[in-house]
């Protein structure tokens, strides 16, 4: 297992690592985890590699396909290329029966008025695709501005070491992923709710709290829970259980829902639709853990206020 994350989270890292690659992650008691993130986070693209590094590589190299890459940049044209090709066949049908003598109605025991049908169905099968391929196009995705107000509020009665961790995870998923809003709610206590968060309705500029009780009652939390494996949300306006995340940003694209054992759970927010890739639920499945782990600890800790 150790050994396909090594593979895996060095690819996506240097992908997403679009904020500050050069932004140190907090120090944490987990040494080997928290070394391995940072030298992952120094191989990003924007750091030229050395000419004797890019020498001595003697593996395969990516191939390129140059017609997926001519389609993408040519979508237009290829969208409309089969009305065009419906067009002329179509024309050329009519032209050789107005050109070749034959009587203009189809006679069914003509084979040249059995190929004219064949090729004039055919034309108009291709131009009732060209419509269809310009009236149906994909949505294109992109990250949108969360709204709401920052928010940055942990559990006063954890030790320092324990606070350290959290915002360690914190900063570590906001710099490499899509997240924008992180909250963790550990035996019935929201321990920690930082990034953006909804605004109160009162409009004095204050962050919606967690009800930590009235969230493990709902539907979200009990589902997680029961099934033990994280849950996500790829399009949270789907969902119509997002009504049980008040303190979430009301436009939020997608969310993860991670257990932590059987105790609690992490709520994590992002600004995309299906922003979190595979290898980021990976990875956010291994923080859990450790997350996990180290609250258990200082368990009695969490109501002390």
């Amino acid at each position: 297992m150790e050994a396909g994350t090594a593979l895996t989270l060095p690819i996506h890292l240097s992908k997403r690592t679009a904020k500050s690659p050069n932004t140190p992650f907090f120090s944490s008691p987990f040494s080997p985890f928290q070394t391995r993130f940072r030298t992952l986070n120094l191989s990003s693209p924007r750091s030229s590699p050395s000419p004797s590094s890019a020498d001595s590589y003697k593996g395969p190299k990516p191939k390129r396909d140059f017609l997926a890459d001519w389609v993408s940049q040519n979508d237009d044209v290829v969208r409309t290329l089969p009305i065009y090709v419906g067009a002329a066949s179509l024309l050329t049908v009519l032209l050789n029966r107005a050109l070749s003598g034959i009587a203009p109605v189809a006679d069914a025991g003509s084979s040249q008025s059995r190929a004219d049908l064949l090729t004039l169905g055919l034309a108009v099968t291709n131009i009732l695709t060209g419509l269809v391929w310009l009236s149906i196009r994909p949505k294109s995705i992109i990250p949108v501005v969360p709204e709401g107000v920052e928010c940055k509020r942990v559990c006063t009665g954890l030790p320092e070491v324990a606070v350290t961790e959290l915002l360690w995870a914190w900063e570590s998923l906001s710099d490499v992923t899509c997240c924008q809003s992180l909250i963790i709610v550990y035996e019935s206590s929201c321990v920690l709710q930082i990034g953006v968060a909804a605004e109160s309705s009162r409009g004095n500029g204050e962050a919606v709290s967690v009800d930590a009780n009235k969230l493990m009652q709902g539907s979200i939390y009990q589902g997680v829970m029961k099934s033990g494996a994280q849950s996500y949300l790829a399009n949270l306006s789907l969902y119509p259980g997002r009504s049980e995340l008040p303190f979430l940003p009301p436009n939020t694209q997608a969310v993860i829902l991670q257990p932590l054992g059987e105790k609690g759970i992490a709520i994590i927010g992002g600004d995309t639709i299906r922003g979190f890739t595979t290898s980021d639920q990976a990875w956010i499945s291994f923080i859990g853990e450790k997350l996990d782990s180290t609250l258990a600890k200082y368990e009695k800790h969490l109501h002390v206020s």
